[in-house]
């Protein structure tokens, strides 16, 4: 079995395919996922689609893409939304400075919020980080030194330094179908001193197709093919791949296995 951490079934790519990617992923043995919010205005979205299917739990946060759309979002109204049973983490929230599509401040200024709901709560914290490596490593060491919170470095693609500064901090690293393509090579080093009780896998769904489907639309049951290619960088098998991160995911993303 594996379980696919991070995926956006509410993104028009997928939700007009949902009932036959559902089905393809669970012949693939991907029987469960978790889809991702980017705003929290969008709560009800995926509340339903988590509802409607069983082998689907959701997320609650603001995508730093969205944080300037969304910067009043309280940690009491994160806290009240993730109380719904199949409600497992919080985020994704971060900072994006490939994009800057928010205002820095912004951005952290809602970041932070989510980290104090994800203390609160008690629930990992779903972190995006692209190419701001420096400044998530000191809010993530500042805001640890308040208080710890369970959090996952998804879609992981960044530098030694930041995986290694996760690792010190407690997070988990996610790994998605850029391991598998060519050029990644710093990324699979990367990736082969995680410890095995510290590693996802995930899709990004519908972005960032594995090798051998670049190029076409994402989807869980894909996962398979970053397993496969992680198993290969961590010279074990690929059952010991979905063994391990089915139990990282199910400790993490503890509320699954209480619905």
């Amino acid at each position: 079995m594996l379980i696919d951490t991070h995926c956006h079934l509410d993104f028009p790519e997928l939700a007009a395919q949902r009932p036959e990617l559902l089905a393809r992923a669970a012949a693939a043995g991907v029987e469960r996922m978790i889809t991702i919010s980017t705003r929290v205005s969008k709560y009800d979205t995926y509340m339903a689609i988590a509802e409607e299917n069983p082998q689907v739990w959701f997320s609650v946060g603001t995508h730093p893409h969205q944080a300037h759309e969304e910067p009043d979002v309280t940690v009491a109204d994160l806290v009240r939304l993730a109380s719904h049973p199949r409600c497992v983490a919080i985020g994704e929230a971060g900072l994006d400075y490939h994009y800057d599509k928010s205002p820095r401040d912004i951005a952290e200024t809602v970041f932070r919020t989510h980290i104090a709901a994800a203390r609160e709560t008690g629930l990992p914290l779903v972190i995006h980080s692209r190419d701001c490596d420096e400044d998530m490593e000191r809010i993530l060491r500042e805001e640890m030194g308040k208080g710890a919170f369970k959090a996952l470095l998804h879609c992981f693609t960044s530098s030694r330094k930041l995986a290694e500064a996760g690792l010190e901090l407690g997070l988990t690293i996610s790994f998605s179908g850029v391991l598998t393509f060519k050029n990644s090579e710093e990324l699979r080093a990367t990736a082969r001193d995680v410890p095995l009780d510290r590693m996802l896998v995930e899709t990004d769904a519908p972005f960032l197709a594995p090798v051998p489907f670049r190029g076409k639309t994402n989807e869980p049951s894909f996962v398979t093919s970053t397993a496969k290619v992680l198993a290969e960088t961590k010279g074990v098998s690929v059952e010991e791949i979905h063994s391990r991160t089915t139990q990282n995911a199910l400790k993490l993303f503890w509320k699954i296995a209480q619905v």
